[in-house]
This record gives structure tokens, sequence and C-alpha cells, in this order.
């Protein structure tokens, strides 16, 4: 196990109703705020209106920006620190989910710095402050509300970059399971991938002696994969959503990285598939994953033996490793096909004539690498995507 310090700051408020208290936590920080949000949705199911009564009642004054898409834009955060430096906004309140707290968390950087808040994204620069930000959650995927990521899309060239700092923990995340009830599969389905995603990228590492966190990210995932049909089958489970909120959020709260290096290459391979074509992150990583397991896997197939039989529940054949961690990523196709996502880039629609150009931006054109448990090249990126076909 490797050394680590870990401290999450954000404080989470969990339950029914929850979001009445919004505006007593809001005041708390700022009493004229950026409301956050993406499309019409908040407002059709009412969550708007009870957000704004609450803030009203709290003595809480807004200026709101909506239009959030799925991979956020920086011409939209670009709006929102204007937004924040022209009217002296104290704090981001982001309603919503991951793409507009990535998005939120942006603004909180952009708001405070003369310069270009894509020059942290690019790695140009770091942050020395930012505003405060606050999330009502309403869709268990990304884990922005509680940790320290931010992901953004430059529509100049299409560049999909992911920022960290522990300036963006957001101050206070609320979490109504009931606010899930209304989402459309689909997007559950993509909810229910990144958070398997965020879990399987943690456990693939080189670091050893991390049993205990091991075994907490196994015990995560199969938890996902028992309520993935109670929820895609009966939406408005809320003890079944629950838990799956809460997982989550502790997917990505760097809890379970504590003495272990994970490994993020598929998440930046798929970073390029979604800049480009504009798919689900979730819709994504279930044809990205597959091909990345089978490409790294006899990089060390005692721990894809390891997953397959904890997770999958493989039966072990001490004779046949590598049998045994097949199995189990087949098992996971299945499963991501069961909730109804699919597993090739035919089924995303992605053209054979742009692998090259998503291969050379997920490696800055061979001159990085990405992945940690193995390293990939632009060559070797550009195999897993053939692997993906």
């Amino acid at each position: 196990m490797k050394n680590f310090e870990f401290r999450n700051p954000t404080k989470i408020i969990f339950g029914r109703s929850t979001e009445e208290k919004v505006g007593d936590e809001t005041a708390g920080y700022s009493r004229n705020i950026l409301l956050h949000f993406g499309g019409g949705s908040i407002k059709a199911s009412g969550l708007y209106d009870r957000v704004t009564t609450s803030l009203k009642k709290a003595g809480v004054t807004w200026v709101e920006l909506g239009g959030v898409q799925p991979n956020p834009r920086l011409s939209v955060v670009q709006e929102g620190v204007k937004l924040c430096k022209e009217h002296k906004l104290g704090l981001i309140l982001a309603v919503g989910g991951g793409s507009v707290i990535d998005s939120a968390k942006a603004i909180a950087m952009g708001a405070v710095i003369e310069g270009d808040v894509w020059d942290f994204f690019l790695g140009k620069s770091a942050p020395v402050n930012a505003l405060p930000v606050g999330t009502i959650l309403t869709i268990p995927a990304a884990g922005s509300e509680a940790s320290t990521a931010s992901v953004i899309t430059n529509e100049e060239g299409w560049l999909k970059r992911g920022f960290n700092s522990e300036l963006i923990y957001p101050r206070f995340s609320i979490l109504n399971p009931e606010l899930a009830f209304s989402l459309p599969k689909f997007q559950v389905a993509c909810g229910i991938t990144d958070i398997m995603a965020h879990l399987m990228e943690r456990y693939f590492t080189n670091v050893s002696h991390v049993s205990f966190t091991d075994r907490l990210l196994e015990a995560a995932m199969k938890t996902v994969i028992s309520l993935a049909p109670q929820v895609m089958n009966n939406s408005e489970d809320y003890d079944a959503w629950s838990e799956l909120m809460w997982v989550g959020t502790i997917a990505h709260n760097n809890l379970l990285d504590t003495g272990r290096v994970g490994d993020w290459a598929s998440h930046d391979i798929e970073h390029e598939i979604s800049a480009i074509y504009d798919i689900a992150h979730g819709a994504g990583l279930a044809v990205v994953f597959p091909a990345w397991m089978k490409y790294v896997l006899h990089h060390d197939l005692d721990r894809f033996a390891q997953w397959s039989v904890r997770v999958w529940n493989v039966e072990m054949d001490f004779f046949d490793s590598e049998a045994v961690a097949r199995a189990g990523i087949q098992k996971m196709e299945e499963f991501f096909r069961s909730i109804g996502l699919g597993t090739h880039l035919a089924d995303l629609r992605v053209q054979d004539d742009r692998l090259d150009e998503m291969a050379g931006k997920c490696t800055n054109e061979d001159t990085r690498t990405t992945g940690n448990f193995v390293k990939l090249d632009r060559n070797t990126v550009r195999e897993i995507l053939v692997l993906a076909q």
C-alpha cells in the first residue's frame, strides 16, 4: 500500500425532501448566487419551484444559467464566469447530474481569475482559489457531487479534458433518491455504467497489499450489479435508488483510491469518443472498458481472475486463469447489454475513419501516455479502439 492523505470536506445531506433545505445551506456561504442547471426537466418535475422557494425563504437571490448539455461545454462555463463577475456572485448552486456539477466547478475556478479557465484543463496553470459550489443531485452517475473532478468539452477542436483540485470539492451536496424516479431508462443505464467504471478504474492497480480497498471495491461493484435490474424495472423503488445513489457518491469521493493508484485509461479514451460524437459518457464506457480489458489482460491475469471470481461469481480454475478472466469480461458485457447498452463502437455509430484522430488526441499526438495499470501510447490506444469495433 502506498502512502496517502485523505480528506473529503463535502457535507452530504441525504434523504427524502432534502432539497427543501437548500436555502439554509446556501445562505451560510452567500445570499447572491448563480443557479446552474441543464434543460427544462427540473422545471417540469417541480424541483425548480421547490428549490427557489427554499432560496427565497432563506433570503437568497440568484442569477440563472441553464442550458448545460451532456459533455458540458466550455462556452457555457465562460458565460457562467462572466455572470459571476458581473453580478458579484458568491456561490454556484448546481441542480442536476454530473454535467451540471462539472460545469459549476469550472465556473467556480474561472470566476476568481483574470485568465482563461481552460488553461487549468490543459495543465498550463493551477488554481489557488475558487468560489464555493453546492449541489442538488438528480442522477447517480458521475460522483461529481463529492469529488475533486471536473470534465469539460471545448467546442474548438472538440477536446474533452478533466481537471482535479481539492478547491472544487462541493461544500454541500443534497442527495434525494426520489429525484431519480423520473429518469429515462437510457440515462439510468449510463449512470450505472459510469459508477461501475469509477470502481473498475480504481480496482485495476499495480499496487500490492491493498486487499482492504479491493474488498470495498468488489462489494460496491456487486451492489451496483444487484441494484441495476431493480431500478431499471421499478423506477420508484426508493430503497434501491437510495443504495445506488450512495454507492455512486462513494465510488468517486476518493475514499476508494486510498493507498492505491488507479488506471483511468478507459476514461481518457472514452472522452475522445464522446467529445467528437457527443454520446453519453456511460454509453461510451460500456464499449471502451471491455476492449481495454481484453487488450491488457495478460499484464496481471491474477487480478483479472480475482475480479471475475469475486465480482461476477465465475468459478475459479487454477489451471486456466485466462479462461476465468475472460469469462468475467464476458459477464460484464452481458450485464451492459442487459441494461440496454451496446458494447461495440458500431453500436455508437462511430466511424472507422476517426480512430486515428481519437488516438492522437488521447495521447496529445503521442507526446504522452495514458493509463497507469498499463501505459498506452498512440498506437496502443488505436489498437484498443479497433478491438472495440
